[in-house]
């Protein structure tokens, strides 16, 4: 299918669960046939006691331990110096018994994370930021791990069979976690890519040209719905919270009234 058989007076919801669920499935078969009598073991490093942070760690406590993973959080203090951070690291490194670190995000102000995850080994390296993991993606090449909200999506799109070649797509957001990995994979899948941010001009005339239509800039509503292409598929990263305590994307809500498929926040 490609996007524009998507009939536009049904917006299609682009449920990640059933992606999760089919995503779980497999690296269940993978471990009980790769991993037999050795479950690899994965090591977190939770830096302070962010609200965010904690539950994105939860969620990953709970899917490697219903995959029948060895998984461990270690909390540091926020007041951990970059110097004994990189030792721990140093240290996991060298752990036979450690198959994968996972240095939660952001770390505190003080602490260089660009050092920090270069610092990963990467073939040990689970998201995919280390320099050499993301270098390989530039240049085509598979890496150890794949940045994993970008690789979501693309999953996203190929469970819902979305074919994104020939496609004109807009990504508003340049981060290295979002921005420039979910570019290259669209790259790769042969969309012709924009990569827009808050400076760019105009973005309302390049987001009216868009086929898909990618929000990772971290701000709530900034793309306005009469922005975007009747039709177009909307991957909308975004995780705002309201002073009401409300959640919202990135993309206005009105957007599933114009596109033909959206994603839920």
């Amino acid at each position: 299918m490609t996007i524009s058989d998507v009939e536009q007076s049904h917006a299609l919801r682009l449920d990640g669960k059933h992606v999760s669920k089919a995503i779980l499935a497999e690296v269940g078969q993978e471990l009980a046939t790769c991993w037999k009598g050795q479950p690899p073991k994965l090591v977190v490093l939770l830096v302070g006691n962010d609200p965010a942070s904690e539950v994105y760690v939860s969620h990953k406590m709970k899917a490697s331990q219903k995959l029948g993973m060895t998984s461990e959080t270690r909390r540091l203090p926020a007041t951990i110096s970059e110097h004994e951070l990189l030792d721990r690291l140093d240290s996991l490194n060298h752990d036979p018994d450690v198959h994968a670190i996972l240095v939660q995000l952001p770390l505190p102000g003080h602490i260089n994370s660009q050092r920090v995850l270069e610092a990963i080994d990467p073939r040990k390296d689970v998201d995919g930021f280390h320099p050499l993991n993301m270098g390989q993606l530039l240049t085509g090449i598979e890496p150890v791990a794949l940045p994993c909200t970008p690789a979501g999506m693309v999953r996203l799109l190929d469970y819902y069979d979305l074919s994104v070649a020939g496609k004109h797509a807009v990504v508003v957001g340049r981060s290295n976690i979002v921005g420039k990995p979910i570019s290259l994979m669209l790259l790769h899948r042969h969309a012709t890519v924009t990569i827009c941010h808050s400076r760019t001009p105009d973005l309302p005339h390049l987001l009216s040209q868009a086929d898909v239509v990618v929000a990772a800039i971290g701000r709530p509503n900034y793309v306005q719905a009469d922005w975007v292409k009747p039709g177009a598929v909307v991957l909308d990263v975004g995780i705002n919270r309201m002073e009401d305590g409300s959640l919202c994307g990135d993309v206005e809500k009105a957007v599933v009234h114009r596109a033909s498929a959206v994603t839920p926040v």
